[in-house]
């Protein structure tokens, strides 16, 4: 795949760029290494205080960031400011909860003392998608080099200028030469990153396929892995539901990002009970989702990120279609130019269809009627994904005791699925392994070492 910036609302190449050589590749990774033999030791006051630099970095340079993300990937740009403030509350984060998520933390045991510590591992390769193409980059990023790693970056072929974007961002704030680098790269090279002796671990936030290639590859060379490999969300609605908030909030989840994030509400299973409500409310709102130019801060949906992605989601409508499944609203590209695509409804999903159980990457949500809560948890549960789920309720505790119920990385409930900071991110079963933020993220890549003492 060429390594191009085009612009999904209009599908002009914005710039193009040349792949780094393999001489290129190892010259990067020999200045990681360089980097981290240095870095490591750091002290972790000193490292949250380079995070406390990059968060203002991001936000003096805000407007041009989301401008980019808009232009790189087509996201609407209150998103993008968004999704760019979001990055720099991540790095004041991890500044303010160093110490609670690396200091040693002591045990009592038989001996005099003995404590646990977390030590850095070397340098890390992220490989990252192009939805959110500053957060989960950052993301990943804050942790893993407050822990003490330095990072080679391997960014989606699509969104090149957001990835040299970011990498200058630790420059601007002034970390040390080479401990985060870009590398302008196609797929074919991540193979042979992955078992270079320099590598010693890797993160990817991508597809189902590319995760279990990069896990069997991490596997095979005996090294740490965290993958987020996406999801087919459940929002369960019960029948006690106060449904204008439930279907404003599962909507927003719908269509965030133009229907193209990981955790993003992919199935409604709704309680027949109020089943003929959520619909009638569901359409109303869904059509206030008119596509338009995503540069204008009254635009609330814009396009897929690429035509490619744009047949894709089509043929997935095409499918369910073909298996049983009633198109409600949308259901076609739009008539302009850019990859559009009208925000959809499916209605009529049974087992038979194959939206009762896969994730759609694009703005197409699919309503499954159920006789009772029961059955909805059956049927939330009856995916081969697990990352996210939320249920709407107007009893919250009677909602805690479903909690246990459902196969996902995380439970929302009466709320739109998020990613936070302060709360562990991943997923179970083919949604992907370990986990992302909070002190399970900061300590995902590090030797986690036992120390005894008479």
């Amino acid at each position: 795949m060429p390594i191009q910036s085009i612009n999904p609302a209009t599908g002009n190449v914005i710039k193009s760029f040349d792949e780094l050589s393999d001489e290129q590749v190892e010259s990067k990774l020999t200045a990681s290494q360089n980097a981290y033999n240095t870095w490591k030791y750091t002290s972790l006051e000193e490292r949250a205080e380079y995070m406390r630099n990059a968060a203002s970095a991001v936000r003096d340079s805000s407007e041009d960031y989301a401008r980019l993300l808009t232009q790189e990937m087509g996201k609407v740009i209150t998103e993008a400011r968004a999704e760019v403030e979001k990055c720099a509350f991540n790095f004041d984060h991890f500044a303010d909860s160093a110490h609670d998520y690396l200091s040693p933390r002591t045990v009592v045991t038989d001996a005099s003392e003995s404590y646990v510590s977390y030590e850095p591992l070397g340098p890390i390769l992220i490989i990252m998608p192009w939805n959110f193409a500053f957060w989960q980059v950052l993301r990943m990023a804050a942790p893993i080099l407050l822990a003490g790693n330095t990072i080679v970056l391997k960014h989606a072929s699509n969104v090149p200028e957001s990835a040299l974007a970011i990498e200058n961002i630790f420059r601007k704030a002034g970390f040390p030469e080479g401990v985060f680098q870009t590398l302008l790269i196609g797929s074919s090279k991540i193979e042979k990153i992955i078992e270079h002796p320099i590598i010693r671990g890797v993160s990817l936030t991508g597809s189902e396929p590319a995760g279990r290639a990069v896990g069997a590859q991490a596997g095979k060379n005996i090294k740490p892995v965290v993958l987020e490999l996406g999801g087919s969300d459940p929002s369960i609605v019960l029948a006690d539901a106060d449904l204008d908030m439930t279907v404003k909030a599962a909507s927003y989840s719908r269509l965030l990002n133009n229907g193209q994030s990981c955790i993003g509400s992919k199935r409604y299973i709704v309680v027949e009970a109020i089943y003929d409500q959520f619909m009638e409310k569901l359409l109303a709102e869904f059509k206030t989702y008119v596509p338009g130019d995503p540069m204008l801060d009254e635009t609330k949906i814009g396009p897929v990120v690429s035509q490619d992605s744009l047949d894709e989601v089509l043929g997935q409508v095409q499918r369910a279609v073909d298996a049983g499944a009633t198109i409600e609203l949308g259901g076609k590209q739009l008539d302009r130019p850019g990859s559009f695509l009208a925000p959809t409804i499916l209605s009529n999903i049974t087992s038979d269809v194959p939206t009762y159980y896969e994730e759609i990457f694009g703005p197409v949500a699919s309503v499954i009627k159920v006789k009772d809560e029961n059955e909805a948890i059956e049927v939330a549960n009856a995916t081969d994904f697990g990352l996210g789920s939320s249920i709407y309720t107007a009893d919250v505790e009677h909602g805690k005791t479903l909690v246990p119920r459902i196969e996902a990385g995380c439970v929302f409930i009466n709320g739109m699925v998020k990613s936070d900071p302060r709360l562990p991110f991943g997923g179970i079963k083919n949604s992907g392994i370990g986990r992302e933020l909070s002190a399970e993220g900061a300590r995902a890549f590090t030797n986690v070492k036992s120390v005894w003492i008479k």
